[in-house]
């Protein structure tokens, strides 16, 4: 069911503490933490807690959380020092774009120049 945990979902067991990984930053909805194959010098993953499969459901099912989950990439990018030379904040949504883990979250990247158009 949408926004209850997902027992297969990476994320969902990043949330609950039985995946590591490399926390910067944890508020009552998100949980941000270093990618584990950063594209950037700076690669954050910003998600929600709860569980949804990508940023347009997230969207539609809960728009606060969603909201928190964009204002914790930008206290991320205020955070890593990234905010006064410019960041990208990426949501993948479908394997055709890229997508590889089901659970909502937005990737916070910077520390380079980042060109566009991306891909």
């Amino acid at each position: 069911m949408a926004g209850e945990p997902q027992s297969d979902c990476l994320f969902c067991k990043i949330v609950v503490g039985e995946v590591p990984a490399t926390i910067v930053r944890e508020t009552e909805t998100t949980v941000a933490f270093r990618d584990i194959n950063p594209q950037a010098p700076t690669h954050v993953l910003v998600i929600p807690k709860v569980h949804h499969p990508d940023a347009g459901t997230l969207a539609a099912a809960e728009p606060a959380v969603a909201a928190d989950v964009l204002r914790e990439a930008a206290e991320v990018a205020a955070q890593e020092k990234i905010d006064g030379t410019g960041f990208r904040i990426v949501f993948n949504t479908g394997t055709g774009a890229g997508q590889t883990v089901f659970h909502a979250h937005a990737h916070v990247l910077g520390g380079r120049g980042l060109e566009w158009p991306p891909g």
